[in-house]
């Protein structure tokens, strides 16, 4: 398995892209055939070769398809069909991003996958992609530079307004203030915080929140994974009012008890690592 994550070297591509990252894996390759991809407030455009095909289980509804696509930020787990050989290259907007880049006049913002040319930008033609797919292990700096140099003219397009400013800096409060201090520490009302978040991003700044929590409570406890688990001090460390507040709020994001998700493991983090 071969795997590497980086961010943008360009400052313009970096406002709207939080890193790119590259995914292989061979024949020889074991693990889970059907990894979940747990919720993520950010949209990832995935380049992958014309031919190789892809499944996503997304909200009970089989999306299948060829190539490129991009996966809008996704509210709930989205099960992947990893059981064959595959070579991948994300780039992973940052939160609101596809609103500035209009993906949101031809897409939902949220919960959908698109899969056509609409949704990639221009000038990177067949021959070009195949050589950047396969050089992506050895020439990683390479690659990058690359990428940044595809996105600048299509992100230099991108379109800034009063609710994609206010959303930005949403975004840097959720997860260290409080929901309902934000519109006061932005001297707006709280409804106009609100309904900016939702237009931009497609969802509640409760719901942004909850993923960033999430997220950080699968990181600890993939960096821990050689230790037992106390839930009630997890519980307590993430801010649950007790144990049965996680496995119920675990059980609900997830599917499953925290006792058969460790017997499991089977989030990307968990197969993949965290890309670091």
């Amino acid at each position: 398995m071969n795997s590497w994550k980086q961010q943008p070297t360009n400052s313009l591509v970096a406002k709207y892209v939080d890193c790119y990252w590259f995914l292989e894996k061979s024949q020889l390759d074991s693990g889970v055939d059907y990894p979940k991809l747990n919720p993520d407030p950010a949209g990832t455009l995935i380049l992958a070769p014309a031919n190789q095909s892809y499944h996503y289980d997304l909200q009970n509804i089989a999306i299948r398809g060829m190539g490129c696509h991009i996966l809008m930020p996704n509210t709930g787990v989205i099960t992947m069909d990893h059981s064959k050989p595959f070579l991948i290259l994300g780039i992973k907007f940052n939160v609101g991003a596809l609103y500035s880049l209009k993906f949101n006049q031809a897409y939902p913002l949220v919960d959908y996958i698109a899969a056509n040319e609409d949704c990639l930008p221009p000038d990177l033609d067949a021959m070009s992609m195949q050589t950047l797919l396969c050089n992506s292990t050895e020439q990683i700096t390479l690659t990058c530079k690359t990428l940044d140099q595809w996105l600048l003219p299509w992100i230099k397009k991108s379109h800034e307004d009063q609710h994609s400013e206010l959303a930005r800096h949403i975004v840097s409060l959720v997860g260290t203030t409080p929901i309902y201090d934000i519109g006061q520490t932005l001297n707006c009302s709280q409804r106009t915080a609100e309904r900016a978040f939702r237009r931009v991003t497609g969802m509640t700044m409760k719901q942004h929140e909850s993923m960033i929590r999430f997220e950080a409570l699968l990181t600890y406890l993939h960096q821990t994974k050689d230790n037992p688990v106390n839930w009630a001090d997890t519980a307590a460390q993430f801010d649950f009012s007790d144990q049965p507040h996680l496995i119920r709020y675990l059980k609900a994001t997830v599917g499953v008890t925290p006792t058969d998700y460790l017997k499991q493991r089977n989030l990307t983090i968990d197969v993949y690592g965290d890309f670091e």
